[in-house]
């Protein structure tokens, strides 16, 4: 299959604490937390194009490769999201998030396959803890694990569905993109993530071994 990557970093790096974006913090290799989160959609000979969507003053800052196309984000994610969406032209289309560097080869390979076979398809990880639905302090409900996932990325779709549904959802504010499918009643397979593919937010996921500060 032919696929384009979204790359969504638009971020401010508020609740990491960073005071610019995260995604251009330096890991200890000395490259930055996008170039890692592009790494494996820069070797697949599937990837068409990795589209960056992210604020036009770090343009300067993104690595050079000829897959790569840059345009800006939105006041909010599905914004940033369909700004990057307009920029593709292949078949099927890939939304990962620049704060996930540690996506692994197989782990994309299952989304890309499941993606054909279901035209929507994302990476989530099958919950380990008990999860409380809590209102005002006080806890009002306990989910049963044993159906609960927590959503990553990539979130992969047919490229043609995910812009049909993002333009009939462009005044509503979602986290993340197969949330507007399941508002709109479409089936979105799950793929179950078995490696670590961690999301950098909080300053304390930037104080790890494997991160340092400029």
């Amino acid at each position: 299959m032919k696929y384009d990557v979204v790359i969504v970093a638009s971020g401010k790096g508020q609740r990491a604490n960073l005071g610019y974006n995260k995604a251009f913090y330096k890991m200890k290799d000395n490259k930055t937390v996008l170039e890692h989160s592009a790494s494996l959609f820069v070797e697949d000979e599937d990837c068409v194009n990795i589209i960056i969507v992210t604020n036009e003053e770090y343009f300067s800052s993104v690595f050079n490769n000829e897959k790569i196309i840059l345009t800006t984000g939105g006041k909010e994610r599905n914004d940033s999201v369909r700004n990057g969406l307009k920029k593709v032209e292949s078949e099927y289309v890939l939304i990962h998030d620049a704060a996930r560097p540690f996506l692994n080869k197989e782990s994309l390979n299952e989304v890309k396959k499941a993606v054909e076979e279901h035209k929507a398809a994302i990476l989530a990880k099958k919950s380990i803890d008990t999860i409380k639905v809590v209102k005002d302090g006080v806890i009002v409900n306990t989910l049963d694990r044993n159906f609960v996932y927590m959503a990553e990325t990539p979130q992969a779709f047919e490229t043609k569905l995910l812009k049909e549904c993002h333009e009939k959802c462009k005044d509503m504010i979602y986290t993340d993109d197969a949330s507007i499918l399941e508002s709109l009643g479409y089936d979105v397979y799950v793929v179950e993530s078995k490696f670590n593919n961690k999301k950098l937010t909080v300053e304390a996921d930037f104080l790890d071994l494997w991160l340092k500060r400029l």
